[in-house]
């Protein structure tokens, strides 16, 4: 993770000083935005890289030494097929549909979508 963190922290400098320069020469200030966004977008991603290099240490993709097999281990969980991206994604459509047509529609999708979004991030909590 090491070198991951190293490669978005390189990333962010580099649309640090393309926003400064952009947004100096250029006054255009949605591209700024957007510059700086993307910079703060990779910095984080270098900062949550660099946090779990801390705290797991060096992987075997970081040793030039290592062999294939020091990479081997438990395969993570992989879910079963699921129906609630897809009420979350009805939800989602109610909702918007909601904001055209009337608040009555409105909460209907809010209900929806925030079962869908539940059923989501609770389906696996027995395992």
């Amino acid at each position: 993770m090491k070198t991951e963190s190293m490669l978005f922290g390189t990333v962010a400098l580099f649309f640090a000083g393309s926003a400064a320069l952009y947004g100096a020469w250029s006054g255009d200030e949605t591209g700024t935005v957007a510059l700086v966004v993307a910079c703060a977008m990779a910095a984080l991603m270098s900062f949550f890289c660099l946090i779990q290099y801390r705290r797991r240490g060096t992987r075997a993709q970081d040793r030039t030494e290592a062999e294939v097999a020091d990479g081997a281990g438990p395969v993570a969980f992989f879910p079963d097929e699921s129906m609630w991206p897809i009420v979350t994604a009805l939800g989602c459509a109610v909702t918007a549909a909601g904001v055209v047509y009337g608040l009555w529609l409105l909460l209907i999708g809010l209900g929806v979508l925030a079962r869908g979004v539940f059923g989501m991030a609770f389906q696996y909590v027995q395992r």
